[in-house]
This record gives C-alpha cells, sequence and structure tokens, in this order.
C-alpha cells in the first residue's frame, strides 16, 4: 500500500490568508500546508479519504488519474467541500464513484450537493453511489477489508480507518477505549495536532504524542496541523524519534 499525503493543513490550511507569522512566511516547503486529506493506492486501487478545498490542487499534483471510492470521515466543509471536482473522474471512467460515509454524513452531502443527489439532474454533476458506513464495523471496498473507526471530534462523532497496519485518525479529540483497542499497534499510525495549546475538539501536540504511545504505534505521522505550531523544522525537534510531522507530498509504503 502506498498511502499520499495529499493535504497536512488545519480548516485555513498555512498559509493562513493574511498572517505574516514565521509558518505562513515560511520558504520550507513543510510548511505550505493544504487542507487534510490522504489518497491510498492498495495494488491498483485508488482511494482518498476526505474531498476538502483543494481537492482539484492535490489530483493535479500528484498526477492521480483514476478514483475508485471515496470515504468521508465527517461532514466538516474542509473534508467534503471539493466533491464536485469528482467530475473528472466521472469524465474520463465513464462510471459513478463509490463514496463511503456515515449516514449522518451523506445527508449532510445531500443538502449541501443537492444538485449531485437530486432527480433532476443536469448534465455534467459528479456522479457517486453511496455506502453507508457503521462505525467499528469492518467493511470491503473492491475486495479490501477496512475497519471505520469511531472517534470523537469535541461533541462530533466522527471515523477515521484503519487498513492492515495502518491507521487514519484526523479531527479526533478523543478516542474512547473500544476504539483504541481497534488501531492499536499500528505499524504506522497518523493522528491530528493541531497546536499546542489546548483545543475544545482536536488533540494538541502534546495529547497525540500520549495517545500515540498508549496505542503502542510503531512510527506516528501527525497531521491536521495549523500555523501556530510555527516552522517544521523547530517544533519537529520537541517531538519523540517515533513522531514525525507529516507534510504535503509525503509518501509512505506498507505491506
Amino acid at each position: 500500500m502506498k498511502i499520499t499525503f495529499l493535504g497536512t493543513g488545519t480548516s485555513q490550511g498555512v498559509p493562513v490568508i493574511g498572517c505574516s507569522c514565521a509558518a505562513c512566511t515560511s520558504e520550507d516547503p513543510r510548511d505550505d500546508r493544504l487542507r487534510s486529506a490522504i489518497h491510498l493506492d492498495i495494488d491498483g486501487v485508488s482511494i482518498v479519504i476526505d474531498t476538502g478545498p483543494d481537492f482539484r490542487q492535490q489530483m493535479l499534483r500528484h498526477q492521480i488519474k483514476r478514483l475508485d471510492a471515496i470515504f468521508i470521515t465527517h461532514e466538516h466543509n474542509d473534508h467534503v467541500i471539493g466533491l464536485d471536482d469528482i467530475r473528472a473522474f466521472n469524465f474520463l471512467q465513464r462510471t459513478d464513484i463509490p463514496l463511503y460515509a456515515e449516514e449522518r454524513v451523506i445527508k449532510a452531502l445531500n443538502q449541501r450537493f443537492s444538485y449531485v443527489f437530486g432527480y433532476d439532474k443536469y448534465p455534467g454533476v459528479p456522479k457517486v453511489t453511496t455506502h453507508t458506513l457503521t462505525a467499528n464495523e469492518r467493511f470491503s471496498c473492491h475486495d479490501i477489508d477496512f475497519m471505520p473507526v469511531r472517534v470523537m471530534h469535541g461533541k462530533l462523532p466522527i471515523i477515521g480507518f484503519r487498513i492492515g497496519g495502518f491507521s487514519y485518525i484526523t479531527d479526533a479529540s478523543l478516542i474512547d477505549d473500544a476504539s483504541k483497542e481497534l488501531i492499536r499497534d499500528s505499524e504506522i499510525l497518523v493522528l491530528n495536532a493541531l497546536r499546542r495549546e489546548d483545543h475544545h475538539s482536536h488533540f494538541t501536540q502534546e495529547q497525540a504524542i500520549s495517545m500515540a504511545e498508549e496505542l503502542r504505534a510503531k512510527t506516528t505521522y501527525l497531521t491536521h496541523i495549523s500555523h501556530h505550531m510555527g516552522m517544521t523544522q523547530d517544533w519537529q525537534q520537541e517531538l519523540p524519534k517515533s513522531v514525525i510531522p507529516a507534510y504535503d507530498g509525503l509518501v509512505l509504503t506498507i505491506d
């Protein structure tokens, strides 16, 4: 499995509009962060987790020319609002694209993209087939097994995913014991780490480190990072050797 970090930033991205802080004016490409999303290539099956506002740019940047499925973690704009741009894949592949999400999220997408899900569709709208996920219940997509894992984003229940030895958790502030068991001992764990200061709906850097240690992850990559963290070259020195800042364009492989 090949894992590509399409974006590693928080909802505003980095740089933030109008900001002149060290991270936002950094010349280090690791500090240039689009909204969080990843791409999975599993034996030729192409999957994206989340379609945020930078989706089109991310597909072009990484020359992704096929899309076999979309997984959605939750309905916030920075994770879904780029859905319209899947049209290019509909045209190329001449087929609808499977979209996997919880029932609540699918209903939110129906409201936000009524022209996609309505009955009277005009030519050229994005075409998807929706599949309802249930948290902590395994499902199969293109004959590949996935586990959607329940985590809490403040008061909002959302999902992450475990695929073999890889676990992807973004926008979490709490993981209960049952979900911890589903992602424990991952070879590669991705966790959100918004900033150092407490936040009502995201792990801080210290909380993410503590969670990685508790889950016994071999290697943890931090994502959904805000400009408040400062420059990557500085704050990465605060991390244990097994915890690494992810950055846009980072590619990992795992059996």
